[in-house]
């Protein structure tokens, strides 16, 4: 049972449809003088600019119950909105006291409106049809805000995070190189670098303007590569430039991990996106050699790292006679 049934107990009543029934007509006539159609939805207007002009949601409807309250001759009305993980529902706004007959009136997404009464008018009714539709575009808009905040907040954890870790581990390592030099300490130091890189690379999501720039910034990374790299670059591509040089160095540094000597990085023809192809010779996909060295990223973070921008990645056999990596990104995500 949900917070708000355990709340308003086994005598809750939903309405499915917002009218008043035949039962509630006749508990109106014993309190609440009867308001006329025009009446009542002046009623629901001044709701609406008491909601429309508050701070925030929240305030606005506590604005709204509080009106709907008074005008529509209730003993208390309540708005229940969903908890933050959407598990339960919980009380947002209240105004009045009562412990007569309590009806829930759906507002979709944004809850419930509950009011407390064994008598009351039209105007709840009224209030209902005109508020949901603004209450509920209000409530989403008010929601995405606060999860875009939430990610700011994130990212900027996570540069700070990336700080610590250039300055807590990279410290250590070049001393450690500098006293007695070790490729896998040099591993270790370029690895770190590039989860850095990658780190950097989440904050933009500007395209690619230039992924010839991007392919001739990763192979110039790779300092030392006895294969050929030839490339037939689209103009622009949807990924970010640090991303999409990043995905270049790795992938070619796998290839020549896998014992290609000829590497082509080229546009694939594609009705719903962008696709860069990159075919080796090496030993193909099923040794899966290239993909355990290379230079340090690994195909499961690549891949996570392309998915953030609503890419993919796939290995298969390539042309070539080794491996194709396609990167895959639709252009509607940009």
């Amino acid at each position: 049972m949900s917070t708000l049934a355990q709340s308003i107990g086994p005598q809750t009543k939903a309405v499915a449809r917002a009218r008043p029934s035949h039962e509630v007509r006749r508990r109106t006539a014993g309190r609440t003088p009867r308001r006329g159609r025009s009446s009542a939805l002046d009623v629901a207007d001044r709701v609406i600019v008491d909601f429309a002009t508050a701070a925030d949601v929240r305030s606005g409807m506590q604005a709204a119950v509080s009106r709907a309250r008074q005008e529509g001759g209730a003993d208390q009305v309540e708005w229940w909105a969903p908890s933050a993980d959407g598990s339960a529902l919980q009380l947002e706004a209240a105004d009045g006291r009562g412990n007569g007959r309590r009806s829930a009136m759906p507002l979709g997404p944004a809850g419930v409106l509950v009011v407390t009464a064994d008598h009351w008018s039209q105007v709840i009714v009224a209030v209902v049809n005109r508020l949901a539709p603004v209450l509920r575009r209000h409530w989403t808009e008010e929601r995405l805000a606060e999860q875009a905040a939430e990610l700011a907040r994130r990212n900027e954890a996570l540069d700070d995070f990336a700080a610590l870790v250039a300055h807590e581990l990279k410290a250590p390592l070049h001393a450690a190189r500098l006293s007695e030099p070790s490729p896998a300490v040099d591993q270790a130091v370029a690895l770190v670098d590039e989860l850095l890189e990658a780190a950097r690379a989440e904050a933009t999501s500007e395209p690619c303007s230039a992924p010839a720039d991007s392919l001739r910034d990763a192979l110039g990374d790779l300092a030392a590569r006895d294969a050929t790299v030839v490339a037939d670059l689209p103009e622009s591509f949807p990924l970010p430039s640090p991303l999409l040089r990043l995905l270049l160095r790795n992938l070619i540094a796998n290839s020549i991990a896998a014992g290609a000597q000829r590497i082509q990085v080229t546009e694939l023809a594609s009705t719903t996106g962008k696709t860069l192809a990159v075919d080796d010779d090496g030993v193909g996909p099923d040794a899966d050699a290239g993909y355990r060295g290379g230079s340090g990223i690994g195909l499961s973070l690549m891949r996570r790292l392309a998915g953030r921008h609503g890419g993919s990645i796939e290995l298969e056999r390539g042309p070539l006679g080794g491996t194709r990596a396609t990167v895959s990104v639709p252009q509607a995500t940009r």
